[in-house]
């Protein structure tokens, strides 16, 4: 993060070059200055949960990744995960052809880094949003094709189901992050699927056991085993703020990754929209199916970045680890997350109030406020 005025950042080539005062710049004619002029520059936001957004849905199309990779940098996001919720297999591998074919020409927005497969290896009990048709044991021979070179980065998985802990082994040596979540494990339960590989925990308090003073069970695992790390959807409404609290103070940035599970009505106004099977009532600050089941969100990552400061009194910088620093290590990712010569030129502008100001990606202007729309993507 740099906030003092005078700090710029050269960046050349997507790749930035130095971080000094801007004075001191020679500045090559192929370069780019990036100066906050007071404001805060801040890294590029990583978000490990994106079901869709702007009325598009990822599971029902996903060729649409790359329109909501466009308008998803007005939040400050400048990496994402498209994530593919409880569906048919032939769905998941329809989104897999959608990455492996690449961006189109001329594409300007974040980066789509992989698949983040939300199913269908889920328990019934704690299935959420996700149609019980569709769920299934999980097996190493339905994901022998789950692997990085194939478009797939994280897959959440409940491993307390028969079958989850060889699924689990095989999924890691394909170079998958696997996660637990939509899961009713105890804690010997949750401490096999680590063993076996689990090195997070998907939207931690949702969609698994409550944290039980005499019944220790995967909630509890996540916020105390150092191994794995956790997503949380910091709206106060999946989470109530105390909940949030101890959570940070739990893992603070080292462990907790802010995500925001939004879902196709993202960006949109109050109305019906959908997630994947089913129709979602949504109204200024929630999503939910009708029978008030919560399914994703509408929350951005620039809200949820000041709801974690506001719920728990941390400071910017500790709060920003949780969208930069944390996520990138959780990935495996040397190459963004912080600003430091060498690293991609990805960069979020942050005003006074931390609203979006600009968005960079790869040292290029994908979204300043106030421009049109189209000059935004």
């Amino acid at each position: 993060m740099i906030d003092r005025p005078g700090q710029a950042v050269l960046a050349m080539d997507g790749v930035i070059q130095a971080v000094t005062d801007e004075a001191a710049l020679a500045c090559p004619p192929d370069a780019r200055v990036i100066d906050g002029r007071g404001a805060t520059l801040a890294p590029g936001f990583i978000d490990m949960q994106v079901n869709g957004g702007f009325g598009m849905d990822f599971t029902i199309r996903p060729e649409s990744i790359w329109q909501v990779g466009r308008l998803l940098t007005r939040y400050g996001v400048t990496t994402f995960l498209p994530t593919i919720i409880t569906a048919p297999l032939e769905a998941y591998a329809r989104a897999q052809k959608v990455m492996t074919a690449g961006h189109p020409a001329g594409y300007l927005g974040a980066e789509p880094l992989g698949l983040h497969m939300e199913g269908p290896f889920l328990s019934p009990g704690k299935k959420g949003a996700h149609n019980p048709v569709y769920l299934r044991l999980p097996s190493p021979d339905l994901v022998k094709d789950w692997t990085l070179r194939n478009g797939v980065r994280l897959v959440t998985l409940a491993p307390e189901l028969p079958g989850a802990l060889p699924t689990i082994e095989s999924l890691v040596g394909q170079g998958v992050l696997v996660s637990a979540g939509h899961s009713l494990a105890d804690q010997k339960e949750t401490e096999a699927g680590i063993a076996a590989g689990i090195r997070w925990g998907t939207h931690l308090f949702n969609a698994m056991p409550a944290l039980e003073h005499r019944a220790a069970n995967l909630t509890g695992v996540l916020l105390t085993d150092d191994r794995v790390g956790f997503g949380l959807i910091a709206d106060g409404i999946h989470v109530d703020p105390l909940m949030i609290k101890l959570a940070w103070r739990a893992k603070g940035g080292r462990g907790l990754v802010l995500v925001t599970d939004a879902m196709a009505a993202l960006g949109l106004s109050a109305g019906v929209s959908r997630l994947a099977d089913f129709d979602v009532i949504v109204d200024e600050t929630s999503a939910r199916l009708a029978d008030g089941t919560l399914a994703g969100s509408i929350l951005t990552e620039d809200t949820a970045l000041r709801n974690l400061m506001r719920f728990t009194g941390c400071s910017l910088a500790e709060a920003l680890a949780a969208l930069t620093t944390a996520p990138a290590a959780r990935l495996g990712l040397t190459d963004r997350g912080q600003i430091k010569p060498g690293l991609r030129a990805d960069f979020v502008l942050l005003d006074e109030k931390l609203q979006v100001a600009a968005t960079l990606v790869g040292g290029e202007l994908v979204y300043e406020r106030g421009a049109s729309p189209e000059s935004s993507i």
